[in-house]
């Protein structure tokens, strides 16, 4: 059996869908909160199971049977770490055989502050002694494609990434290639930095957007603090704004920059062109 935390989050139901294809729906375990939320997963065979990361009581009892576990970082920054080792603990107690985990790109080296986090996580997994792979996943393409509206609306996108260059890939892709190591053997205590197999600056990025909405856009750089202080002013909570902003400067000095294409290996495919995930995110 299959399970996926945060089965109802965006990444765990594609990666649902894509594991719909390889296996069939009785062996996939999807782990929510809310298991009423994914009726429509239940009503095509998928086992539903509530999982709640702070009701740590929850946890084992709903890996009973599983044997590999897909844990998905939570999105509770600053809880994380407490959160996934509830659930590694758990996958011990209940018999889990392997688990993956989604990191960031280069965690051990990573200095963007979101990757303490998952550099904790990681440590957590090796010290279980469970089977594992790490599967550090790079930006996804639409961490940027939700600004593209707005840039057109004022003809400007603004960040912090200055020359900084983003090897992006879109969600589909990182789901692919979580779904292929659940379901495949071969990456056990392996650990697989992934990324798109384009770059892209923020300022290609935002004449991309002008050319496919037919009006020009341009890309503004901002001091770290400046474009946090405008991102709050547009109504992001000041944790998410200072996480934002934080993250996008660490990209100017390469964070978010990987040449070597062990995404699109693992997937048996080019990753999605940028362009391409921003011209649907734009054409809706």
């Amino acid at each position: 059996m299959y399970a996926i935390t945060g089965a109802s989050g965006q990444l765990g139901q594609l990666v649902i869908e894509d594991l719909l294809t390889r296996v069939a729906p009785a062996g996939i375990v999807a782990l929510v909160r809310d298991p009423a939320g994914l009726s429509r997963l239940a009503d095509r065979g998928v086992v539903v199971r509530p999982f709640d990361y702070d009701r740590p009581e929850t946890l084992a009892p709903a890996l009973a049977g599983v044997d590999r576990l897909l844990l998905i970082s939570s999105s509770a920054v600053g809880q994380r770490v407490s959160q996934h080792r509830a659930v590694i603990e758990a996958a011990k107690a209940a018999g889990v055989g392997h688990i993956v985990y989604t990191s960031i790109l280069r965690a051990p080296d990573s200095p963007m502050e979101l990757a303490g986090e998952h550099r904790e996580t990681e440590a957590a997994i090796v010290a279980s002694g469970l089977a594992h792979t790490i599967l550090r996943n790079g930006w996804y393409t639409e961490n940027y494609t939700a600004s593209a509206a707005p840039a057109v609306q004022h003809g400007a996108m603004a960040g912090s990434a200055g020359n900084g260059r983003i090897s992006g890939a879109s969600r589909a892709d990182y789901a692919a290639a979580a779904a292929t190591v659940l379901a495949e053997d071969g990456t056990a205590n392996r650990v697989i930095e992934l990324a798109g197999d384009d770059a892209f600056t923020l300022d290609q990025f935002a004449a991309a957007i002008g050319e496919i909405a037919g009006k020009p856009v341009v890309y503004q750089d901002m001091p770290e603090a400046d474009y946090r202080q405008m991102l709050e002013g547009v109504g992001l909570p000041a944790p998410v704004a200072a996480m934002l902003a934080e993250s996008d400067a660490k990209a100017a000095q390469g964070s978010l920059y990987d040449d070597g294409r062990a995404l699109s290996r693992l997937i048996g495919r080019p990753t999605t062109p940028w362009q391409d995930t921003l011209r649907a995110a734009l054409q809706g």
